[in-house]
């Protein structure tokens, strides 16, 4: 669809572990032969970094996963600022990775074929700055491939907060990806979505002041939720009477959103949350900066980053730019629940 008729210094050191872990399942196609297996290094760089809000240089340890076909080009992958470095898990056994649906040997995004990088998130307290911006984390990025001696990306697929760091990496770092692949991003925050993540903050910050750090964290966190589905799914698995409970009426979306609360809390720290959850309203790329090849991709459900911005960023990138669009009831969502969707529109963005 259209809407129109530096660089770092990178050093020291690998504390890594290789491990080869054999492929269960290869549905390659007749071009790319499978491969016999596939290597997965989980490790820690020290890198050394400028914060765009910090008082000079200094060397940050950034932790990767680098999986996949050992001699493959490598995939830049990343999520929202939820997600962490464990996009798939290829061990038997493991906890499958945030992104497993679409990640993993004969997926969308297959280890056969491409060798996949990602990061965890850097944090204020890691860069020692006032703020960490999108720009930090694509100079992170840079900086890793460059220690990792790889040239060039081949792509850099981001997803939510993931995909206005590849807009900073494009712009800072033209010559390190051949081409974009962009869900749910934009090149600025909309106002409306900055509101309501502002008010997230600031009762984090009331529960750090009162000491119910927990109970503010997950609170925040009901309130993300429900900028997160799009309302017709709401709609769909909450209508219903309220039933009287403890003393009062409970509305059929609350033991929903209670639990998405706590379990937010059992892996998420409050200042993580705060700096990343600023971080997303500090961004801003012009877009004109970035001449890199790119596939977005947008969902008319999604409330957070509207198909307007889409179209915007779509006319004014530098490079050649093409915007899908995905029907779907999940909102901003949409790019963790549409697998089968999503799947050949990644095979064609990346051949």
């Amino acid at each position: 669809m259209s809407c129109l008729s530096e660089t770092s210094h990178a050093e020291a050191v690998d504390a890594s572990t290789e491990t080869h872990v054999a492929s269960e399942t290869h549905v390659a196609s007749a071009a790319v032969p499978a491969r016999a297996e596939l290597t997965a290094q989980r490790s820690t760089r020290r890198l050394r970094l400028d914060p765009k809000y910090g008082r000079g240089p200094r060397e940050v340890d950034v932790r990767y996963l680098w999986c996949g076909a050992p001699d493959a080009p490598t995939l830049i992958v990343q999520g929202g600022i939820s997600a962490d470095r464990d996009v798939t898990a290829l061990e038997a056994g493991a906890a499958p990775g945030w992104w497993q649906a679409l990640v993993g040997a004969g997926a969308a995004i297959d280890l056969d074929r491409w060798r996949v990088l990602a990061i965890d998130w850097l944090t204020p307290a890691e860069l020692g700055a006032r703020a960490v911006s999108s720009e930090d984390q694509a100079d992170a990025l840079a900086a890793l491939l460059r220690a990792l001696r790889i040239p060039q990306a081949h792509a850099f697929v981001g997803s939510s907060y993931g995909a206005m760091v590849a807009l900073a990496f494009a712009a800072r770092h033209p010559a390190r990806v051949q081409r974009l692949l962009l869900l749910a991003g934009a090149h600025r925050p909309h106002p409306l979505a900055s509101a309501q993540r502002s008010v997230q903050r600031s009762i984090v910050r009331l529960g750090q002041e009162g000491g119910q750090v927990d109970q503010a964290l997950a609170l925040a966190r009901q309130l993300a939720m429900t900028t997160y589905c799009g309302s017709s799914e709401f709609e769909r698995r909450f209508a219903g009477e309220a039933v009287w409970r403890d003393e009062r009426f409970h509305l059929p979306v609350e033991d929903y959103l209670e639990h998405a609360g706590q379990r937010f809390v059992e892996r998420f720290d409050a200042d993580r949350f705060l700096g990343l959850s600023e971080s997303i309203d500090l961004h801003d790329v012009t877009p004109e900066r970035v001449p890199t090849p790119t596939t977005l991709i947008g969902f008319p459900s999604d409330r957070l980053v509207p198909l307007a911005d889409l179209c915007e960023l779509q006319q004014r990138l530098r490079g050649p730019a093409t915007l899908e669009v995905v029907d779907s009831p999940y909102g901003h969502d949409a790019f963790l629940k549409e697998p089968e969707q999503l799947a050949p529109l990644f095979r064609q963005a990346l051949s």
